[in-house]
């Protein structure tokens, strides 16, 4: 199945394998869960609700191999057999970045074989608005054998999974780490590089299921002063990618001056646009109110000035839990 660009053909993609009433381009957006491996058990009854979708579930690098070139998908194929039980779509999100000290979840030969470099980089995350700056790891994706090995996993997963889940998604462009001191090789334009590099990995892989690359902010860049984000969305348009990103804050300044604008202005344009609502993006409140963000405050923003097609929702959203 070749997957249409256009918005209108995106909604009805949408209403046929979500089972949304998607009758125009000013429909409401997906709603799908987004949790991680090994939680689904657990949320099964909210994964049933008739206003619930599919499930995104994030899984490691680690845990998809184990050792080199040895893959194991046999989460992944758990948490499939329960959404297509429950008819509901999947959603997979394949993680090479980790937001706590104690967080290294890439195969132990990265770390330990000389041609990968160390494997991983460390860095610093805020994790949501008042709470503590967590340091955590990333893949140096820079690497050349590192990426390599990633693009491997990607095409092991297209070979298993392509058609049968409703689509992929790559980590989010942010990435925090000590430049001045870092002994990586790590260099703006090719970290930028890298991970276009990836997409299009993905992109030739999985030419059934959607891809979506998480887009949030890019180092180095502030207001599209590199042109990195204008390279993505216009790659994404000119090639059918999809593009979403880890947080719907309205209009939260940050974002404001980096992603959202140019969802805004490729609505219509590109192959899907997949944004969640996790646990940090709860934590934000609306300046107007002085309280955290409503239900429909997030799909308002999401859907009008966005141009969201599906919400991955934390199971911890107010609304889930009523």
């Amino acid at each position: 199945m070749h997957i249409p660009t256009s918005s209108g053909a995106v909604a009805a993609i949408l209403a046929t394998l979500c089972g949304s009433a998607f009758a125009d381009t000013g429909a409401a957006p997906a709603n799908f869960l987004y949790t991680s491996s090994g939680s689904l058990e657990g949320l099964q009854a909210v994964l049933e609700r008739p206003d619930i979708d599919g499930v995104q579930i994030v899984y490691s690098w680690k845990s998809l191999e184990p050792g080199i070139g040895q893959y194991d998908f046999s989460a992944i194929e758990r948490d499939l057999a329960t959404a297509e039980k429950l008819g509901k779509k999947l959603f997979i999100q394949v993680q090479d970045r980790f937001f706590s000290p104690k967080a290294r979840n890439v195969p132990a030969y990265l770390t330990s074989e000389p041609q990968y470099g160390g494997g991983l980089v460390a860095q610093v995350d805020n994790a949501g608005e008042g709470e503590p700056v967590g340091h955590g790891w990333a893949a140096m994706q820079w690497n050349d054998a590192v990426r390599g090995r990633f693009q491997a996993l990607i095409e092991a997963l297209a070979e298993k999974f392509d058609g049968r889940v409703f689509g992929i998604n790559l980590p989010e462009t942010a990435v925090d780490i000590d430049m001045e001191g870092d002994r990586t090789g790590f260099t703006c334009d090719a970290y930028f590089e890298a991970e276009m590099d990836n997409l299009a990995a993905a992109q030739a892989a999985f030419t059934e299921s959607h891809v979506v690359q998480y887009v949030n902010f890019w180092p180095c860049e502030w207001a599209n002063d590199h042109d990195y984000m204008g390279r993505l969305f216009e790659y994404a348009a000119d090639h059918g990618v999809g593009l979403g990103g880890p947080d719907i804050v309205p209009y939260r300044k940050g974002q404001m001056k980096n992603a959202y604008p140019f969802f805004n202005r490729y609505k219509g344009k590109l192959g899907l646009v997949a944004m969640a609502v996790q646990e940090p993006t709860l934590t934000y409140t609306n300046p107007k109110t002085g309280r955290p963000f409503t239900k429909d405050e997030f799909v308002g923003f999401a859907s009008d000035y966005l141009g969201v097609d599906v919400i991955f929702w934390s199971a911890e959203s107010p609304w889930l839990k009523g």
